[in-house]
């Protein structure tokens, strides 16, 4: 992008001047974009060259003070020693700058051959200038105000696509609000802006935006008028327009029937679950057992130490031979002090599968295959990992104060930390479910972890010997697969309570994790939460209950549009 800029300029005779005042028009704001060792540049729209090029010092844009100074109108005074331009003053023997009597940074000037550069910021924070990059960093444009000139303020302004709306009816806004001395438009702030009215009426929307001078705008407003039948109620409007992760009303979920097509088996992947005691008050061993071969970890503490502490997976080589561990996938939230932030962005790193790791462990060797961060009292820490094993391998898990390694002879020296009645440990060897289902009419539900059709998993708490039932299903993987799925909407509606997590939907080509809700938390069972509206004719979704959030679920299929269709009749420009 070259730079832009509007004034004629003869540098000899600049540097012989006492002062300068650029013959610029006083009345428009001076803008200059170039590109570094460019000595073509644009002036104001106008082409115009450079006597000395904008280089790149250090890594800095740097510009010939005095030429670009004089192409932006501002007023230079220089005398023996000391050269000033707007708040700026430069020793152009020592090279020290000041901006309002405040030191600049070293190697804000420099000499290029016998010509005196300074670095663009400060340039352009001396004359109150606004100055952009473009993203190779390479190209500018600096924009300044003439001499005497006052900043004008910035102008919000929009338009919708049309004036007047049925009710229902998506509305699409346009907005373009500049500045007319060319600052950056930095935010904006809208009153009465939906993009749908279901009722009729008139309704006003306003508009206001600030510049990167803080400058804010007159309001700027449009009327909208609505009126006629009704295009779109509340629930066919978001199964046409809102976003994954968006609620959306529909007081009839609870009433629609069961998808009548389902098959459900288990898988034979081991679940290692550590989540008792949740709140440990000492250092210990909070779970072990050992595992071969396929094993999903999940661990979900909070320190409850009168110190700093760290949760350790550990694993240990029982094989009297070497044994190989992969880590094929991890998901973690540490630390934090909120309990239901804990299971989302955990099930977010999972689904992102981007930690891979492996270890050789020699006959006894053991190695922290996670190793959280130091936690405070009080906050927590939830890990789920994926692991494959080559041979028979010991787990443990523990909580330990900040100073102790995680090494053999401190976990062999500290106690088994009993449970605490209240929260589930235990090994459970069936944690995958897998779904099959056809959809046939529509709308339908598909309950998820309601104890009956869908019920708790069974397993065994190792330290106690005692059988244990996984309420919430916490850590079980949910392959889910609908078949007849090309124009279905599908959305997630809490039935246990507060519900925050994630699924990853593939879609045709499409791989895609989706974080439920987008915002908040999704607590009421009315108020679904999109998922996915589907292009081909199979969904594959995959589920895991996120920590901290409740059981059952409803998945709720909708029709959205007719199969085999792309959305006809919906409006998709979004500006």
């Amino acid at each position: 992008m070259p730079f832009r800029l509007s004034f004629s300029f003869l540098l000899p005779a600049l540097l012989g001047a006492g002062l300068l005042l650029s013959s610029a028009s006083a009345a428009a704001s001076a803008q200059l974009q170039g590109g570094t060792d460019q000595t073509a540049a644009q002036l104001s729209g106008q082409p115009t060259k450079l006597t000395n090029p904008p280089r790149l010092v250090q890594g800095r844009t740097v510009l010939p003070l005095l030429e670009v100074s004089a192409l932006l109108g501002q007023l230079v005074s220089q005398t023996p020693g000391r050269i000033a331009v707007g708040r700026l003053v430069i020793d152009p023997t020592s090279l020290n700058v000041t901006l309002d009597a405040a030191p600049q940074p070293t190697g804000s000037a420099a000499l290029i051959g016998d010509v005196l550069y300074l670095n663009a910021r400060v340039l352009a924070d001396g004359l109150n200038a606004n100055l952009s990059f473009s993203d190779d960093g390479r190209s500018f444009s600096l924009t300044a105000l003439p001499l005497g000139g006052d900043p004008l303020l910035p102008q919000a302004r929009f338009s919708t696509d049309k004036a007047v709306y049925a009710p229902g009816e998506k509305v699409i806004y346009t907005d373009y609000p500049f500045d007319p001395d060319g600052a950056d438009i930095v935010s904006r702030k809208w009153s009465n802006k939906r993009d749908v009215y279901f009722e009729p009426g008139s309704y006003t929307v306003t508009l206001q935006v600030t510049n990167s001078r803080g400058q804010v705008s007159t309001p700027y407003s449009r009327t909208l008028t609505v009126v006629g039948p009704l295009m779109d109620t509340p629930l066919s409007y978001a199964l046409k327009y809102a976003d994954p992760g968006e609620s959306f009303p529909d007081t009839l979920v609870n009433t629609y029937p069961l998808v009548g097509t389902q098959s459900m088996v288990t898988a034979a992947t081991t679940l290692i679950f550590s989540n008792s005691p949740e709140a440990p008050v000492q250092s210990g061993l909070l779970y072990q057992d050992t595992v071969s071969g396929r094993a999903r970890l999940l661990a979900y503490h909070l320190n409850a130490l009168s110190q700093p502490a760290r949760f350790y997976t550990v694993a240990r080589n029982l094989e009297s031979r070497p044994v190989e561990i992969s880590t094929e996938r991890l998901g973690e939230t540490a630390p934090t002090r909120i309990e239901g932030q804990l299971g989302q962005v955990t099930l977010l790193d999972y689904f992102a599968g981007s930690a891979q790791q492996r270890f050789t462990l020699q006959p006894g060797e053991s190695v922290a295959l996670y190793a959280s961060p130091t936690l405070n009292p009080g906050s927590g820490v939830n890990v789920l990992q994926d692991i494959t094993t080559s041979g028979r391998v010991e787990l443990t898990f523990a909580m330990l104060e900040d100073k102790l390694p995680p090494s053999s002879p401190v976990l062999q020296q500290l106690p088994y930390l009993p449970a605490d009645g209240k929260h589930v440990r235990g090994t459970f060897p069936n944690a995958v479910k897998i779904i099959r289902a056809q959809l046939s009419s529509l709308p339908a539900r598909m309950l998820i972890g309601d104890g009956q059709i869908d019920p708790a998993i069974l397993g065994s708490d190792v330290l106690s010997g005692q059988s244990v039932r996984l309420s919430g299903n916490y850590g079980v993987l949910y392959d889910i697969q609908i078949m007849g799925t090309s124009g279905v909407a599908v959305a997630l509606s809490p039935r246990g309570g507060l519900y925050r997590g994630a699924m990853n939907v593939q879609d045709g080509p499409i791989s895609q994790t989706v974080k439920l809700p987008r915002s908040g938390v999704a607590i009421t069972p009315d108020k679904p939460t999109l998922l996915w509206r589907s292009q081909s004719d199979q969904l594959k979704i995959d589920f895991v209950p996120a920590s901290g959030s409740n059981l059952p679920i409803s998945l709720v299929f909708y029709q959205a549009r007719a199969p085999g269709t792309l959305g006809s009749l919906t409006k998709t420009y979004n500006p």
